[in-house]
């Protein structure tokens, strides 16, 4: 199997349990109706367990191009192979949407709401503030792209790390996921939304392209952070990556920031 259609597989797998337990959790009159944050968490850690164990032999299992684009940023990563991976990944993201699309079938004209059925497919904020959106989109994949690199350092069992990574996923949905469903992944969320667009859905509504720029934008400034900051952090590397990363990054906090401070204050 290619690189290319590892990350494919990988993020096929990763969207299909993915999309599954959101579906599971929010579509009417499914068994597992209700479940509730904690069945949802735990399922996006599984999905990402077994992803990475289907593609981590092969192409490392990226399935999230915030982590292609931040690896090959701080050198880990060659920048030949960043189109082909995000290419697998997107198109990857796109069928397992579909699959779980086919997997629900009568479940979507039982479901009325049409924010119920996009959230399948893809995120959205609690509170809408694009730009404190923006900022936990950045800081999820700040800590996922972070917490891969330390992952990485430490020595575990032959085959656990697909599992610890997991953890990672459970504890960035469980502790940051609240305000925007943690995307943390352009391809977890624009696959799926191009999916929801185009499939014949009943009553689905509108795809929300006015805020899809964020799960995009945000886990890729975050995740590139997350590199340059391991890299000083971890091994002395204070490039100039690094730099104009954390001056863009503490332009966009200070800048939320007073957006939210005006908005109490009125």
């Amino acid at each position: 199997m290619s690189e290319f259609v590892a990350e494919l597989i990988g993020t096929m797998i990763l969207i299909i349990f993915g999309g599954g337990v959101v579906a599971t959790n929010i579509l009417n009159k499914s068994k597992g109706e209700g479940g509730g944050w904690v069945l949802v968490t735990l399922g996006w850690g599984l999905a990402v367990t077994m992803g990475v164990y289907a593609a981590g032999s092969i192409s490392g299992a990226h399935l999230n191009p915030a982590v292609t684009l931040a690896f090959a940023s701080i050198g880990d990563f060659p920048w030949s192979k960043v189109p082909m991976f995000i290419s697998g990944q997107m198109i990857g993201a796109f069928i397992g949407a579909a699959v779980v699309y086919f997997a629900f079938l009568p479940h979507w004209k039982e479901t009325k709401d049409p924010g119920l059925k996009l959230a399948v497919f893809s995120t959205d904020p609690a509170v809408s503030s694009p730009l404190s959106n923006l900022v936990t989109e950045m800081i999820g994949t700040f800590v996922l792209v972070f917490g891969l690199l330390f992952i990485g350092i430490n020595e575990f069992t032959e085959g656990l790390n697909p599992a610890i990574v997991g953890l990672l996923i459970v504890a960035i949905g469980m502790s940051l996921g609240g305000p925007t469903g943690y995307a943390i992944n352009p391809a977890r969320d624009l696959g799926p939304r191009i999916a929801h667009a185009l499939l014949p859905i009943p009553g689905k509504g509108s795809s929300n392209w006015g805020y899809a720029w964020i799960p995009v934008i945000g886990p890729i400034l975050g995740g590139i952070y997350g590199g340059f900051f391991y890299k000083a952090i971890f091994d002395g590397v204070y490039s100039a990556g690094f730099w104009m990363f954390s001056a863009v990054v503490a332009i966009i906090l200070v800048a939320a920031a007073s957006i939210e401070i005006k908005k109490a204050h009125n």
